[in-house]
């Protein structure tokens, strides 16, 4: 019944329906948060129309499906669309933008309880979509806590991502991205980054992704990024880098985590310049005797070097790769070794007359003071 251009206020209380088709531009604005339950009959909004506003709503049930992806709200080929200030729980896929741009998702609660990965879905997609923000958004539960596939000029900022079961935060052939501020807690991965290039992944916090497979961040096949002012702090692998290449790292933290960086397979022409790494088991990890990276001015906890003429840089170069780490990275048995007095003494032996490291993979300016 409504006219395009309308605002229909959506009074308290609960509205079983599914399946609901947004066709022309509206205004959806619930009133104390009414309930819409899909009683998991299916996906519960389709939008087709531009300029739709869906705002202050509390979505629940979902249907579950192995061959279509139901959501709790799809956006379909629209522009200016504005999703807010909504609950959803008991999902499938919460979010999911088809082919859309020039749009916001922003302040909303997305609660799941995936338990496998073939039965859950996604609490935020972006599919061939195009120049939306993301921001503010808690997302839990989920497979992927936000999931981008051919989708560019996204903006993905002052967000919580955490208890997913796969990652917080997943890039696939995505470019010109930009993440900042965000927190990615206590995720079976903290960010996968694949495929893709020209992503800033500025002041973002990684804290807690702990297991056999987890990382803070994984990048594979990335090139020209920026990675500044971000956190890691007690993740398995703070970051695992693969195929990755020109990326600049630049004052970020590492701290108490079990690798700060592994970096796996070819990866040429990155700066690793004014980061901490604070009491890492690893610094750095590297299975190759070839480097080509550049590692300079960073604070480093395990440095014991002196300052002589007391500029506040060590005197002697410092070497982040330890032996031990080759040994762990060929027999992950040997890990139970990690604080024995016979690895300290082959690192120190490694230290002072290379072999197994890159002669050249050294910083010549340790700083002797942990960057503010």
């Amino acid at each position: 019944m409504a006219s395009a251009q309308d605002t229909l206020l959506v009074q308290k209380g609960t509205y079983k329906e599914f399946e609901i088709l947004v066709d022309k531009p509206l205004v959806i604005k619930g009133v104390d948060y009414p309930v819409v339950d899909g009683e998991k009959k299916g996906e519960i909004f389709r939008i087709t129309s531009d300029n739709v506003t869906l705002d202050g709503l509390f979505i629940i049930n979902v249907g579950v499906s192995y061959t279509k992806d139901n959501a709790a709200i799809r956006v379909v080929q629209s522009k200016n669309f504005l999703l807010q200030h909504l609950v959803l729980e008991e999902l499938f896929f919460g979010i999911y933008l088809e082919k859309s741009s020039h749009g916001k998702v922003y302040h909303n609660r997305i609660i799941g309880e995936a338990v496998d990965e073939y039965n859950s879905g996604n609490g935020i997609q972006l599919w061939y979509s195009t120049d939306v923000e993301v921001l503010k958004n808690h997302v839990q539960g989920t497979r992927d806590g936000i999931y981008l596939e051919f989708s560019d000029h996204i903006t993905i900022t002052n967000n919580v991502s955490m208890d997913n079961l796969r990652y917080g935060l997943h890039f696939m052939f995505s470019d010109n991205d930009i993440y900042a501020n965000n927190t990615f807690e206590n995720n079976g991965a903290g960010v996968a980054v694949m495929f893709s290039k020209f992503i800033t992944m500025r002041n973002n916090t990684f804290r807690k992704n702990w297991g056999t497979a987890a990382y803070g961040m994984l990048l594979k096949e990335i090139n020209d990024a920026e990675i500044s002012g971000n956190t890691f702090e007690e993740n398995t692998i703070g970051i695992n880098i693969e195929g990755s290449n020109r990326i600049d790292y630049t004052n970020n933290d590492f701290i108490g985590n079990g690798w700060a960086i592994r970096v796996i397979g070819a990866c040429y022409t990155n700066s690793f310049k004014s980061n901490n790494f604070l009491y890492n088991s690893f610094d750095i990890s590297y299975n190759s005797k070839l480097n080509d990276n550049v590692f300079e001015g960073n604070f480093w906890s395990g440095y014991t070097g002196y300052d002589l003429d007391k500029d506040g840089i060590g005197d002697v170069p410092y070497r982040p790769v330890k032996l031990f780490s080759y040994v762990v990275n060929r027999t992950p048995e040997t890990i139970v070794l990690l604080r024995s007095l016979f690895m300290d003494i082959i690192d120190f032996s490694e230290r002072v007359s290379p072999v197994f490291t890159p002669d050249n993979l050294k910083d010549p300016q340790p700083l002797m003071h942990k960057r503010p």
